[in-house]
């Protein structure tokens, strides 16, 4: 086994890394492209991407850290290496509860700067922060830099409360206007979120703002590239395939199943990796699910299901045009955009001629995580719940235990608060068995076109194929019937395994399976 090294497993600051000579992949390239060509910029990225490091990482460059950069792409480019006066601000921290809250956590941030560059009387927050960037310009005879990460935090925090969303977004809006109405006074500006929505009105005052999220020449600014992945990262690659009794090749392909798949534009040649979840990966030695750990937003599953997405979609490529990507109002139903802004579904391909992209799901830790997440809300729950857990529904059918496994999800529909609305239920059946059946691998198919039909789900185990047809207020005998009287069966008879047939009948009185037949 190699030696181990640091890893920055939740260190977010530049200055860290390179003082605690952490694994480093280089990002400093894209320092030179920035501000080559222009100042105000906009980048989203989903969480844990890397956003906060790269921010941290242009601080230091602008406080003139020469020391710091030893080594790396940006200590080939720049020689002045001027300590420019900044301004950060960070919204990852901070109580966004209420309005007096959020001006107060602005307000704290603008009098720490005051205390260094004067305060004048102005009573705006914006006011106040056009002040400091003249006064900061006057007293070191450089241009002020201006960095804001997650500026979308406070948003996202109070999306369940419509008019405080408004307020804040009022209050942002002034604020970032000064930026524009203050550009003399400014060397350079960079503004991070994980999503774009109400952009137009929120830096509606700031139109010169430069947003690359999608700019193919920045996507991969953030994240791991394959040719990163193994270069930087080839020590713990190999501690990894030891730990795991894997070959280099077989663990860099899990790595790929697991955490690969991110496109931030339309070059969909270069595969992005979730850094979060690789460093967790290597740290741990185990291919876990880490993403998901580190927290899910509940506004986005509720948004899901309260739309009646079409969850079974996302198994399927979904195209969009640009503009759906590029903006998002909190008065539009349709999740999709928040889908892909927030990480849980990417680019897969573009379509040049029509400007447009092709969506889907990254990779295998995204698709389990973010079905596991929607279960307890179709099942009926509004959280997590101990009573769904998926591993113990595979290892019932593994022995042939066909009666415990509809056993197990009747007791869950039994246990689940009562719903009032029938259609509600019927839809949220339906996309319960199927995320669960999904959930349980790769060997489940759902809708498979068998024989003269459809059937509802199919489940290959070592020594069975279980074929599966729901009904809803009807009976399991015809849903047996139904898979007779269309043969689902023959395509699997030269399979040699056992065929095991079950039909299952929904009550939406009782609001559980009434009854289920196994043949």
């Amino acid at each position: 086994m190699t030696e181990t090294r640091n890893l920055p497993i939740g260190i977010q600051t530049f200055e860290d890394i390179r003082e605690r000579h952490c694994v480093y992949a280089d990002k400093t390239q894209f320092i030179e492209k920035l501000i080559s060509v222009g100042k105000p910029y906009f980048l989203s990225r989903p969480r844990r991407f890397g956003k906060s490091l790269f921010l941290s990482t242009l601080k230091s460059f602008f406080e003139g850290r020469k020391d710091l950069f030893e080594g790396l792409a940006a200590s080939k480019s720049e020689s002045e290496w001027k300590k420019y006066p900044i301004f950060y601000f960070d919204f990852n921290v901070g109580d966004f509860s209420d309005e007096n809250n959020f001006r107060s956590s602005i307000d704290r941030k603008l009098a720490s700067y005051e205390a260094i560059y004067g305060y004048n009387g102005a009573e705006t927050l914006a006011d106040r922060f056009s002040d400091l960037l003249k006064q900061a310009h006057e007293q070191t005879g450089l241009q002020a830099v201006v960095l804001v990460d997650e500026y979308d935090k406070p948003l996202l925090n109070a999306m369940s409360d419509g008019a405080l969303v408004d307020r804040f977004r009022t209050i942002l809006k002034s604020f970032y206007g000064v930026i524009k109405g203050e550009d003399a006074h400014i060397r350079f500006a960079f503004i991070t979120g994980v999503t774009r929505f109400d952009k137009v009105s929120i830096f509606s005052d700031l139109n010169n703002l430069n947003d690359i999220s999608l700019d193919e020449k920045f996507t991969s600014v953030c994240g791991i590239t394959q040719e990163e992945l193994e270069e930087v990262f080839k020590p713990e690659i190999q501690n990894m395939s030891e730990k795991q009794e894997l070959s280099e090749e077989a663990c860099l392909a899990q790595l790929k199943k697991n955490y690969d798949g991110y496109h931030f534009s339309s070059d969909t040649k270069t595969d992005i990796y979730n850094p979060f979840s690789l460093l967790n990966a290597f740290y741990n030695k185990s291919f876990g699910s880490y993403w998901f750990s580190s927290g899910t937003p509940t506004f986005l599953t509720k948004m899901m299901r309260n739309s009646n997405f079409n969850y079974a979609s996302l198994e399927n490529d979904i195209d969009v045009s640009r503009r759906t990507l590029e903006n998002y109002r909190l008065t539009v139903t349709d999740p999709l955009p928040m889908l892909y802004q927030t990480g849980y579904i990417t680019i897969k391909s573009y379509d040049k001629e029509f400007n447009s992209f092709t969506l889907g799901l990254p990779n295998e830790e995204v698709k389990y995580g973010l079905y596991e997440n929607l279960v307890p809300l179709y099942a009926g729950y509004e959280g997590k719940t101990s009573n769904i857990e998926v591993l113990n529904f595979i290892k019932e059918l593994r022995v042939g235990k066909v009666d415990a496994f509809m056993e197990r999800i009747n007791s869950i529909f039994a246990a689940a608060p009562k719903k009032t609305n029938q259609k509600r239920y019927e839809l949220d059946c339906q996309a319960f068995v199927w995320l669960i059946f999904k959930l349980m691998g790769e060997f489940v198919l759902c809708e498979v076109q068998n024989g003269k039909g459809r059937s509802d789900a199919v489940v290959w185990e070592k020594d069975a194929i279980y074929i599966f047809e729901f009904k809803m207020d009807k009976s399991a005998a015809e849903a047996m019937e139904q898979i007779n009287s269309k043969d689902y069966p023959i395509a699997y008879k030269g399979d040699g395994r056992r065929i095991v047939k079950i039909g299952v009948n929904y009550s939406s009185e009782q609001q559980q399976l009434s009854d289920w037949i196994i043949e």
